[in-house]
Formats: C-alpha cells, structure tokens, sequence
C-alpha cells in the first residue's frame, strides 16, 4: 500500500466524519449532560482503594449509561495477585507519542531502546529483552486483548500508532500459567480508545524536526447495545541520523456489539504496512567519532566514523565491496495485517463462554545488511475458555478453564546483497521452511480466604512442535552450488504453575506475594546459525524457564498519593542469549545453563499541594535490575588458540541496572483557562555492558523534555494544542548497544581488551538529538 492510498484512507475517515459529526453533536450533548454526574460518581471510585473480591461485578445503575464489553476473566486487566502499572492516555496524549516507547516507558519495570529502524523500539521488562536487537522477545504483547505475539515469539512495536490508544496494561513477572510460551518477563497490553468515549469525531496533525509529520483520525460512537472506533493515520520523517526516514501508514479498528442479553462479539483489525531505511549499527568508537552517521552517502568518500557493509560484486561469490548503508540503500518494507473476532455467550447468571480466533500475517522484505531477508510468516491462534463467578465453601471464587491452539506457517528466504541498491537480491544464502505449533490448556482459581484475603492460583500445560528445515546454500568458485539440509524437528513440553495472596492490609493499602514461572522454547531463526555468525546447525538449543518470587504493596490515599513498590528475584534455567557476530555477519544464539535477575521497582504518583495548586502532579518511576551469569562458561577461539572462561558473578549484557523517569507539571482544573498546562520531565538512564566479560561499557544519560499543552475538556472547546522539546540539552547518547561477543588475541591467547572491542561493529545505534514538536487536534 503506498502513501497515497494511507493519505486516502485517512481522508476517507475525515470526510465520514464531518458529514456524521454535525448529527451526532447535539443529541450526544444532551446524552453526555445527563452521564455526567453518573460518569463523576464512577471516577470517585476509581480513585478509592479497590476492594479485593474478584466477585461477579455491580450492575451499573442504567444500561443506557454502560457498555458490558465483557464478563469474562480478563487476559490483561484487574490482573490479581500480580505486579501491574496501567498507564492511562491523560499521561501521554498531549505529546508528540512518536512510538510506543512515549507510553510505556512511564511504568516502573520497563527500559526501552531504539531497535532496528527509525519507529521500531525494543522493550525490555525486568531485563528479560534487553539483549534483543529488534522486536520484543520474551513477553506476550496484546491488542484490546488479542494476540499480537506471534507463536514464535516475536512481536514488533512499530506495529501501530501510539495515538490510537486508550490506555496500556504492564504485567511483570513470569506469567507462563497465564499466557503460555515466552511469558517470561510478563505481557503489556495496549488499549485502543472505545467508542463511546471518542464520541464523534478527533482529527489531528503532529509535525516536528526532521521532516517529522503525522497526520491522523478517529471516528467512534458506542451506546448500550455497540461500541466501534476507527483509527487511521498516516506518518512520515527523515530520521535524525543518515538513511534512516520512513513512511508507515496504519489502520487500526475494534467494533463490539450486545446481541443480546447473553451475547457479546468484539471484532478486531490492524493493517498496517511501512517503508523505513536503515543505518548500519556502528562500533563504539565509530559512535564517538560520528553518531548520527553524518557525510555517509559513499564508502569512497566517506566522513569518519561511518559505517559500511562488504558486498559481494556478482552477489555469488568472490570479491566484496564496501558499501556504506545509503548506497546499499538498506531498508525494510513489511507488512502486518491482524484480524481477530471474539464471542462471549452467557451459560448462566454466573458462567460465560468465550472463544476468540486471530489471524495475523507477517510479509517482510529486509535488504537491512549483507544478507537480506525475506518472508511470509501466517499464524493462527484460537482459544476457548469458560469463567464461572460462584462460591467454594461458602467463599467467593472465580473459577477459570481454556484450551488453546496456535500455529505459525514459516516461509522464509535469506540472499547475499549485490550492489545494486535496495532490489539488489543476489544468490540464496538459505532457506527456512516449517511450522511452529503450541497446544495447551490453563486453570485458574481466584478464591476469597477472608473480606480481605484473596488466594490466587493458576496452572498452564503446554506442548510446543517446532517443526522446521534449514537448506543452506554455498557457491563454490568454479564448481557446482553446495546446498546442505538441516531438518529440526523438536518437541517441547512445559507446565507452568503459579500461586499469590492479595492482602488489603487496610483501606489504603494493598500487599501481594507470589511465585510464579515461566518458559520459552527456541525460535525457528535461533536453530540455523552458528557461533560464527553463519548459516548452519545449532539445533541443541534447550528451552529456557525462569521462577520468580515478588513481594509488593500499593498505598493509595485517596485521589492525592499512589505508590507501587515490588521487589523481585528470579532463578533463569538455560537462558536465551544472543550476540552479534559482526555487522556482515548473523547474531547467534546460546543457552546460558543458570542466571539470577533481580531487582526493586517503584511508581509514585503525588498531588503535593491539592488545596493551593490542585492542578499540580509528580509521576516517578523507577527501576533497579541486578542481572548476573551464575554457570555460564563459554568458549573463545581464535585461530588456533581456544580458551574456556567463566563468566560467573559477571552482570549479563544489555541490561540497564537503573532506570528512572520522574515528570512533574501543572494542570489548570476550573475556569477560563481550565486544560492548560505543561510538564518538565527528566530520564536517566545507568550505564550498562555490551559484551559477557563486562569489559566495555555504554555510558549512561539524562534527558530531559519539556512539555505545553491546552487541551481543554469537551464542550469546552473543539481545539487543543501542545509543543514540546524531547532531549532539551541536545545530549548524545547511545539509543541502543546489541550485544557484542568476547575475542581472543591469536598471537597472546588472552581476551581482547574494550579498546578492541570498541571497534567491533554492528552494536551501537545513536538516540534522538533535541527536537521540536507541534500538534493540533480537533473534535467534532
């Protein structure tokens, strides 16, 4: 889909609208007036300690008023017994939300990094995908509930548009009993707005430095008997660092309806489909000479510090060139559509049945490196489960039961490059073809021991078939092409169980323990590429497994101070670690026999002076990660020279020991000027390794951004606006580091030193310099 078709697809939804908005406008006023009060009740008890019975919900007062989305046990929300932040729109709606690192970023638990390409970001809870490149890995990622994880364990976060969402659900913790194969760190959850609370039309215009543009729309109307919004945007920049602009367009839908008193159906679409160039990751020390890959367009003529690819001349075999990324023209074109629909039937006053079935389609055409990738990958995931609301012994109790299917159809093709730019595909490297299969089923029990004492208890049984074949191909001179078969067919079987009390100590505070565990098999990519960084058997991987132990507590007091604080400790079995081999190379991955995270994480959000300043706030969040190798001894080999080295009590790479987001601002609440406002927020960021040996470190940084906004309540006014400066100070930092592997001297046998591995490529991308945003957006 081009850029011209996005354009029209959000011109479509603005023109739809203006024609809707004007009919709609006078009989909702007269609707929202009589919510109003009903809407404010509701908000008071919000903000009140939430009780702890898990119990069939209240009816609300009208169903005129209220639109029953679901009676089911939630995947993602009012998770009991268990670490989780939601992150709700009022924290970032007026700002620029160029990715989804703006959101999650504010919950404790959570670092971001730039990943491989100008939107994609990789988010790592609790460390557990901090050594990924691209991508999230070892989390469950939803939408509205449906799964945007596909069944091999990746999901990407450049999926969709941050304008779309509502609110964001962070789960932390092993969850595997919940969420089946990967839920090693937790899940996250993104909301998209309803219906009924866009209630018309939103159309809005961000524009900011580097030839930064999003233009985007929403349409949503929701009653007592349906609730759809439809989201479309269209975003385009030139990327601050060289070769890096994108175009990406996104369709994003979700449309609920009551068929009934008994009948509930949710329907689900995502599209979205994007153009990004891409720089090569660089060394460190062609970082400091050169961040943002400035005077780069030829490897002739290059500035310092640029980075290059080595290109095969006839795209077989023989001799290489130089390419720097702008002449190799290094980009990605994917394409992502998720359709899903969900339907809930009532068996009783007590008991409902929900099954939901998605598909999602990955296409992807990646000439990002030396080695371009192509690929269809199709998955389908279905689930049926029942939730029974009753009583056990006179106790309340909420009962859960699913089964669950998913299946991943893999079809993929890895090329050498020529120079020929982005469609310079030349001879096949390799071939992946296969399957991944995951069948399971999962029990839950949420059980009132006392008025204030909930017993949490949960199991997941899963069976997992990877089922794929390698054929890999070399190009001898002067002689027949190579191809060698690597089949792998591996069969995985994990039970996952979990337990927690959930103890409302007292009105205003909130404690939980619990144990819970978590696994992962090995992805189909993992299973084909050796400690070399080249194609071929690596097939023994095992499937990794953590157990974690959290204690926390939630205070809130009243509407003017909430506060989260969990700590956590987590024992890893033969853990997942990738490295990178070179930037003309693949990154390869090992298991790492025994590991130890972890840590302590805290959130504040404080009104300090609610009868002088009511508009004042300061949101914090926090985190600590101690992560560290307990068995792990690899081997290095140079030449003739190989070496055994223990990397006990060393901190795992890629991991940031301490991560802190504080944001404090002003929100006028009453009068003429009520909804203007502006914020300051800092970031900062610890220093952290790149490689097993902790030889080189990345430096920290401290950012900061600031924020002024109007963004008056409806029926105030059609109009808001906001301006914001990210990275005030203009500090360069690094954005993200892929974890670099460990040599040896050939000549010594001793372990290089960082001032070797300071020039070792394909680590480091540069973080966002200061730049300025603006937006506009309207309501009707």
């Amino acid at each position: 889909m081009s850029k011209y078709l996005f354009s029209a697809a959000v011109s479509a939804v603005l023109v739809a609208s203006a024609a809707h908005a004007q009919s709609v406008h006078e009989d909702r006023r007269a609707e929202l007036l009589r919510q109003r009060a009903a809407i404010d009740a509701e908000l008071a008890k919000l903000d009140a300690p939430a009780p702890v019975s898990q119990t069939t919900p209240t009816a609300p007062a009208s169903a005129d008023e209220i639109f029953v989305t679901s009676k089911a046990l939630s995947l993602t929300t009012q998770v009991s017994g268990q670490t989780v932040t939601t992150v709700d729109a009022a924290a970032f709606r007026n700002t620029p939300a160029t990715t989804i690192a703006d959101i999650v970023r504010l919950s404790p638990g959570i670092a971001v990094t730039q990943g491989n390409g100008p939107r994609d970001v990789s988010v790592s809870v609790r460390g557990s995908n901090a050594r990924n490149s691209f991508g999230a890995r070892n989390l469950q990622v939803f939408e509205d509930d449906f799964p945007v994880t596909q069944p091999d364990g990746l999901a990407r976060f450049d999926l969709t548009d941050p304008h779309a969402y509502g609110a964001v659900d962070v789960v932390r913790g092993p969850s595997s009993a919940r969420y089946g194969n990967y839920a090693l760190g937790g899940a996250v959850n993104f909301r998209t707005r309803s219906g009924r609370d866009i209630n018309g039309v939103e159309a809005g215009l961000d524009i900011g430095g580097d030839g930064f543009a999003n233009l985007y729309a929403t349409i949503g109307d929701g009653n007592a008997s349906h609730d759809i919004a439809v989201f479309g945007s269209y975003v385009r920049g030139d990327g601050a660092t060289g070769h890096t602009g994108y175009e990406t367009g996104t369709i994003n839908a979700l449309a609920r309806f009551e068929l009934g008193t008994r009948d509930r159906v949710a329907v689900k679409l995502i599209y979205n489909e994007g153009e990004f160039r891409l720089s090569t990751r660089l060394s460190y020390n062609q970082y400091l000479a050169n961040p943002y890959q400035q005077g780069c367009k030829a490897a002739a003529s290059a500035a310092p510090g640029c980075g290059t690819i080595s290109v095969l001349v006839n795209g077989v075999s023989g001799a290489r060139i130089a390419q720097t990324a702008d002449e190799g023209d290094l980009a990605r074109n994917d394409r992502r559509t998720i359709i899903g629909t969900r339907y809930e039937h009532d068996l009783g006053p007590d008991t409902t049945w929900r099954t939901q079935a998605t598909f999602d389609s990955r296409v992807v055409n990646q000439p990002t490196s030396a080695t371009p990738f192509k690929g269809t990958l199709d998955s389908y995931n279905l689930t049926s489960d029942i939730t029974h609301r009753g009583s056990i012994a006179g106790m309340a109790a909420t009962s859960f039961l699913g089964v669950f299917y998913n299946y991943l159809d893999n079809q993929s093709y890895s090329f050498n490059k020529t120079p020929a730019g982005r469609n310079g595909f030349g001879a096949l490297t390799q071939t992946v073809f296969g399957d991944v299969r995951n069948l399971g089923v999962r029990a839950r029990e949420e059980l009132q021991l006392t008025p204030t004492l909930q017993l949490i208890a949960g199991i997941g049984a899963e069976r997992s078939i990877l089922n794929v074949r390698q054929t890999a191909y070399s190009y001898p001179v002067a002689a027949s092409p190579v191809l060698t078969l690597i089949p792998a067919e591996r069969h995985f079987t994990n039970v996952a169980p979990e337990a927690a009390l959930f103890w409302q100590a007292v009105d205003a505070v909130r404690l939980h323990a619990r144990v819970g565990t978590g696994y992962g098999i090995p992805q189909a990519g993992n299973l084909f590429v050796t400690s070399a960084g080249v194609a071929g058997n690596n097939t023994s991987l095992k499937a990794q497994r953590n157990t974690g132990v959290d204690l926390g507590a939630e205070v809130a007091l009243g509407s003017n101070f909430k506060a989260e604080l969990t700590g956590y400790y987590e024992w890893f079995t033969n853990e997942l670690v990738s490295q990178s081999a070179g930037v003309n190379l693949l990154a390869y991955t090992s298991n790492v026999p025994r590991s130890v995270h972890r840590g302590v994480e805290l959130g504040v959000s404080w009104r300090p002076l609610p009868a002088v300043l009511p508009g004042a706030k300061l949101d914090a969040s926090y985190s600590y990660n101690d992560q560290y190798y307990t068995d792990f001894r690899e081997r290095l080999t140079a030449g003739g020279v190989s070496t055994l080295l223990n990397r006990n009590g060393k901190a795992i790479p890629g991991v940031v020991p301490n991560f802190l987001n504080v944001r404090g601002g002003y929100d006028q609440p009453a009068g003429p000027l009520r909804g203007l406002g502006g914020f300051a927020e800092i970031t900062w960021r610890d220093r952290f390794f790149a490689d097993n040996s902790n030889l080189l470190a990345m430096p920290g940084a401290t950012l900061v951004n600031v924020n002024l906004h109007y963004d008056p309540p409806r029926g105030a006014g059609r109009l808001s606006f906001y301006a914001s400066v990210q990275n005030l100070f203009d500090v360069t930092s690094v954005g993200s580091a892929a974890i670099i592997a460990n040599s040896l001297n050939a000549a010594t046998g001793a372990e290089n030193p960082a001032s070797v591995l300071a020039n070792t490529t394909g680590s480091v991308y540069a973080g966002q310099p200061r730049t300025v945003y603006a937006g506009v957006k309207a309501r009707f």
